[in-house]
């Protein structure tokens, strides 16, 4: 009598098929995106807006998008100049100022202001008293893309908020470099945005891997300095 028996064949190439399945579904590879914008110059291009958009290939995003922000309305500013959010971000806007603004939202339509709807929206802040809170306000932004702010009385002032269709976003530093982790290997489209670039450069294809080169793209235009 023997004491044990020979796994057959079939059970042994059931149990290859199920690693193999289990390896592909937990071990899925992700790579680093390194960009450089530059400006049409040649010089590194802050502030710049870079997305990688991944197509069917799951993953998660290392540092998640904002959904909430607060923006404030500061010496005739919006500070931030850029906000970077997701889609269905929050934003609460805050003036400062001892004086009136208005928050303008672009005509493009992509927010909606205490359920309105329709294509962008306005808000309207008193200034801050002395001794009591700044005026306050909040705004949701339920479409993708850029939103252009401006104030009908101070005609200067302009910001912007990117509400981005990819959790794979950030905004380049001042040394033009943007780095995304753990982006899903395979080919993605990078698609570059800076408010100062008035025509939409196209995605360009890029291939994520463990060897992947950074990446350089240059806009067309050279940016204006903003007021500090």
């Amino acid at each position: 009598m023997r004491c044990c028996t020979s796994p057959s064949w079939k059970s042994v190439s059931i149990a290859i098929v199920l690693i193999a399945v289990y390896a592909i579904s937990t071990g899925a590879k992700a790579g680093n995106v390194s960009v450089l914008v530059q400006d049409k110059d040649g010089n590194p291009a802050p502030d710049a807006v870079v997305v990688v958009l991944v197509s069917g290939k799951g993953g998660t995003a290392k540092i998640p998008l904002p959904s909430q922000v607060t923006i404030y309305q500061e010496k005739m500013r919006f500070v931030p100049a850029i906000s970077l959010v997701a889609l269905g971000a929050k934003a609460q806007f805050v003036n400062k100022d001892p004086w009136e603004h208005h928050v303008r939202a672009s005509a493009a339509g992509v927010a909606q202001f205490n359920a309105a709807s329709g294509g962008g929206f306005e808000l309207r802040l008193e200034g801050k008293s002395d001794g009591k809170p700044a005026r306050a306000a909040e705004a949701t932004f339920n479409q993708t893309g850029a939103v252009l702010l401006g104030c009908h009385i101070h005609g200067s002032m302009r910001g912007q908020v990117y509400v981005s269709e990819s959790p794979w976003a950030v905004l380049t530093g001042a040394d033009g470099i943007a780095t995304l982790e753990q982006v899903p290997d395979g080919v993605v489209q990078i698609k570059v945005w800076h408010p100062d670039q008035l025509i939409d450069m196209p995605p360009q294809p890029y291939n994520v891997g463990a060897a992947s080169a950074p990446l350089t793209l240059k806009l067309g235009v050279v940016p204006r300095r903003r007021r500090v």
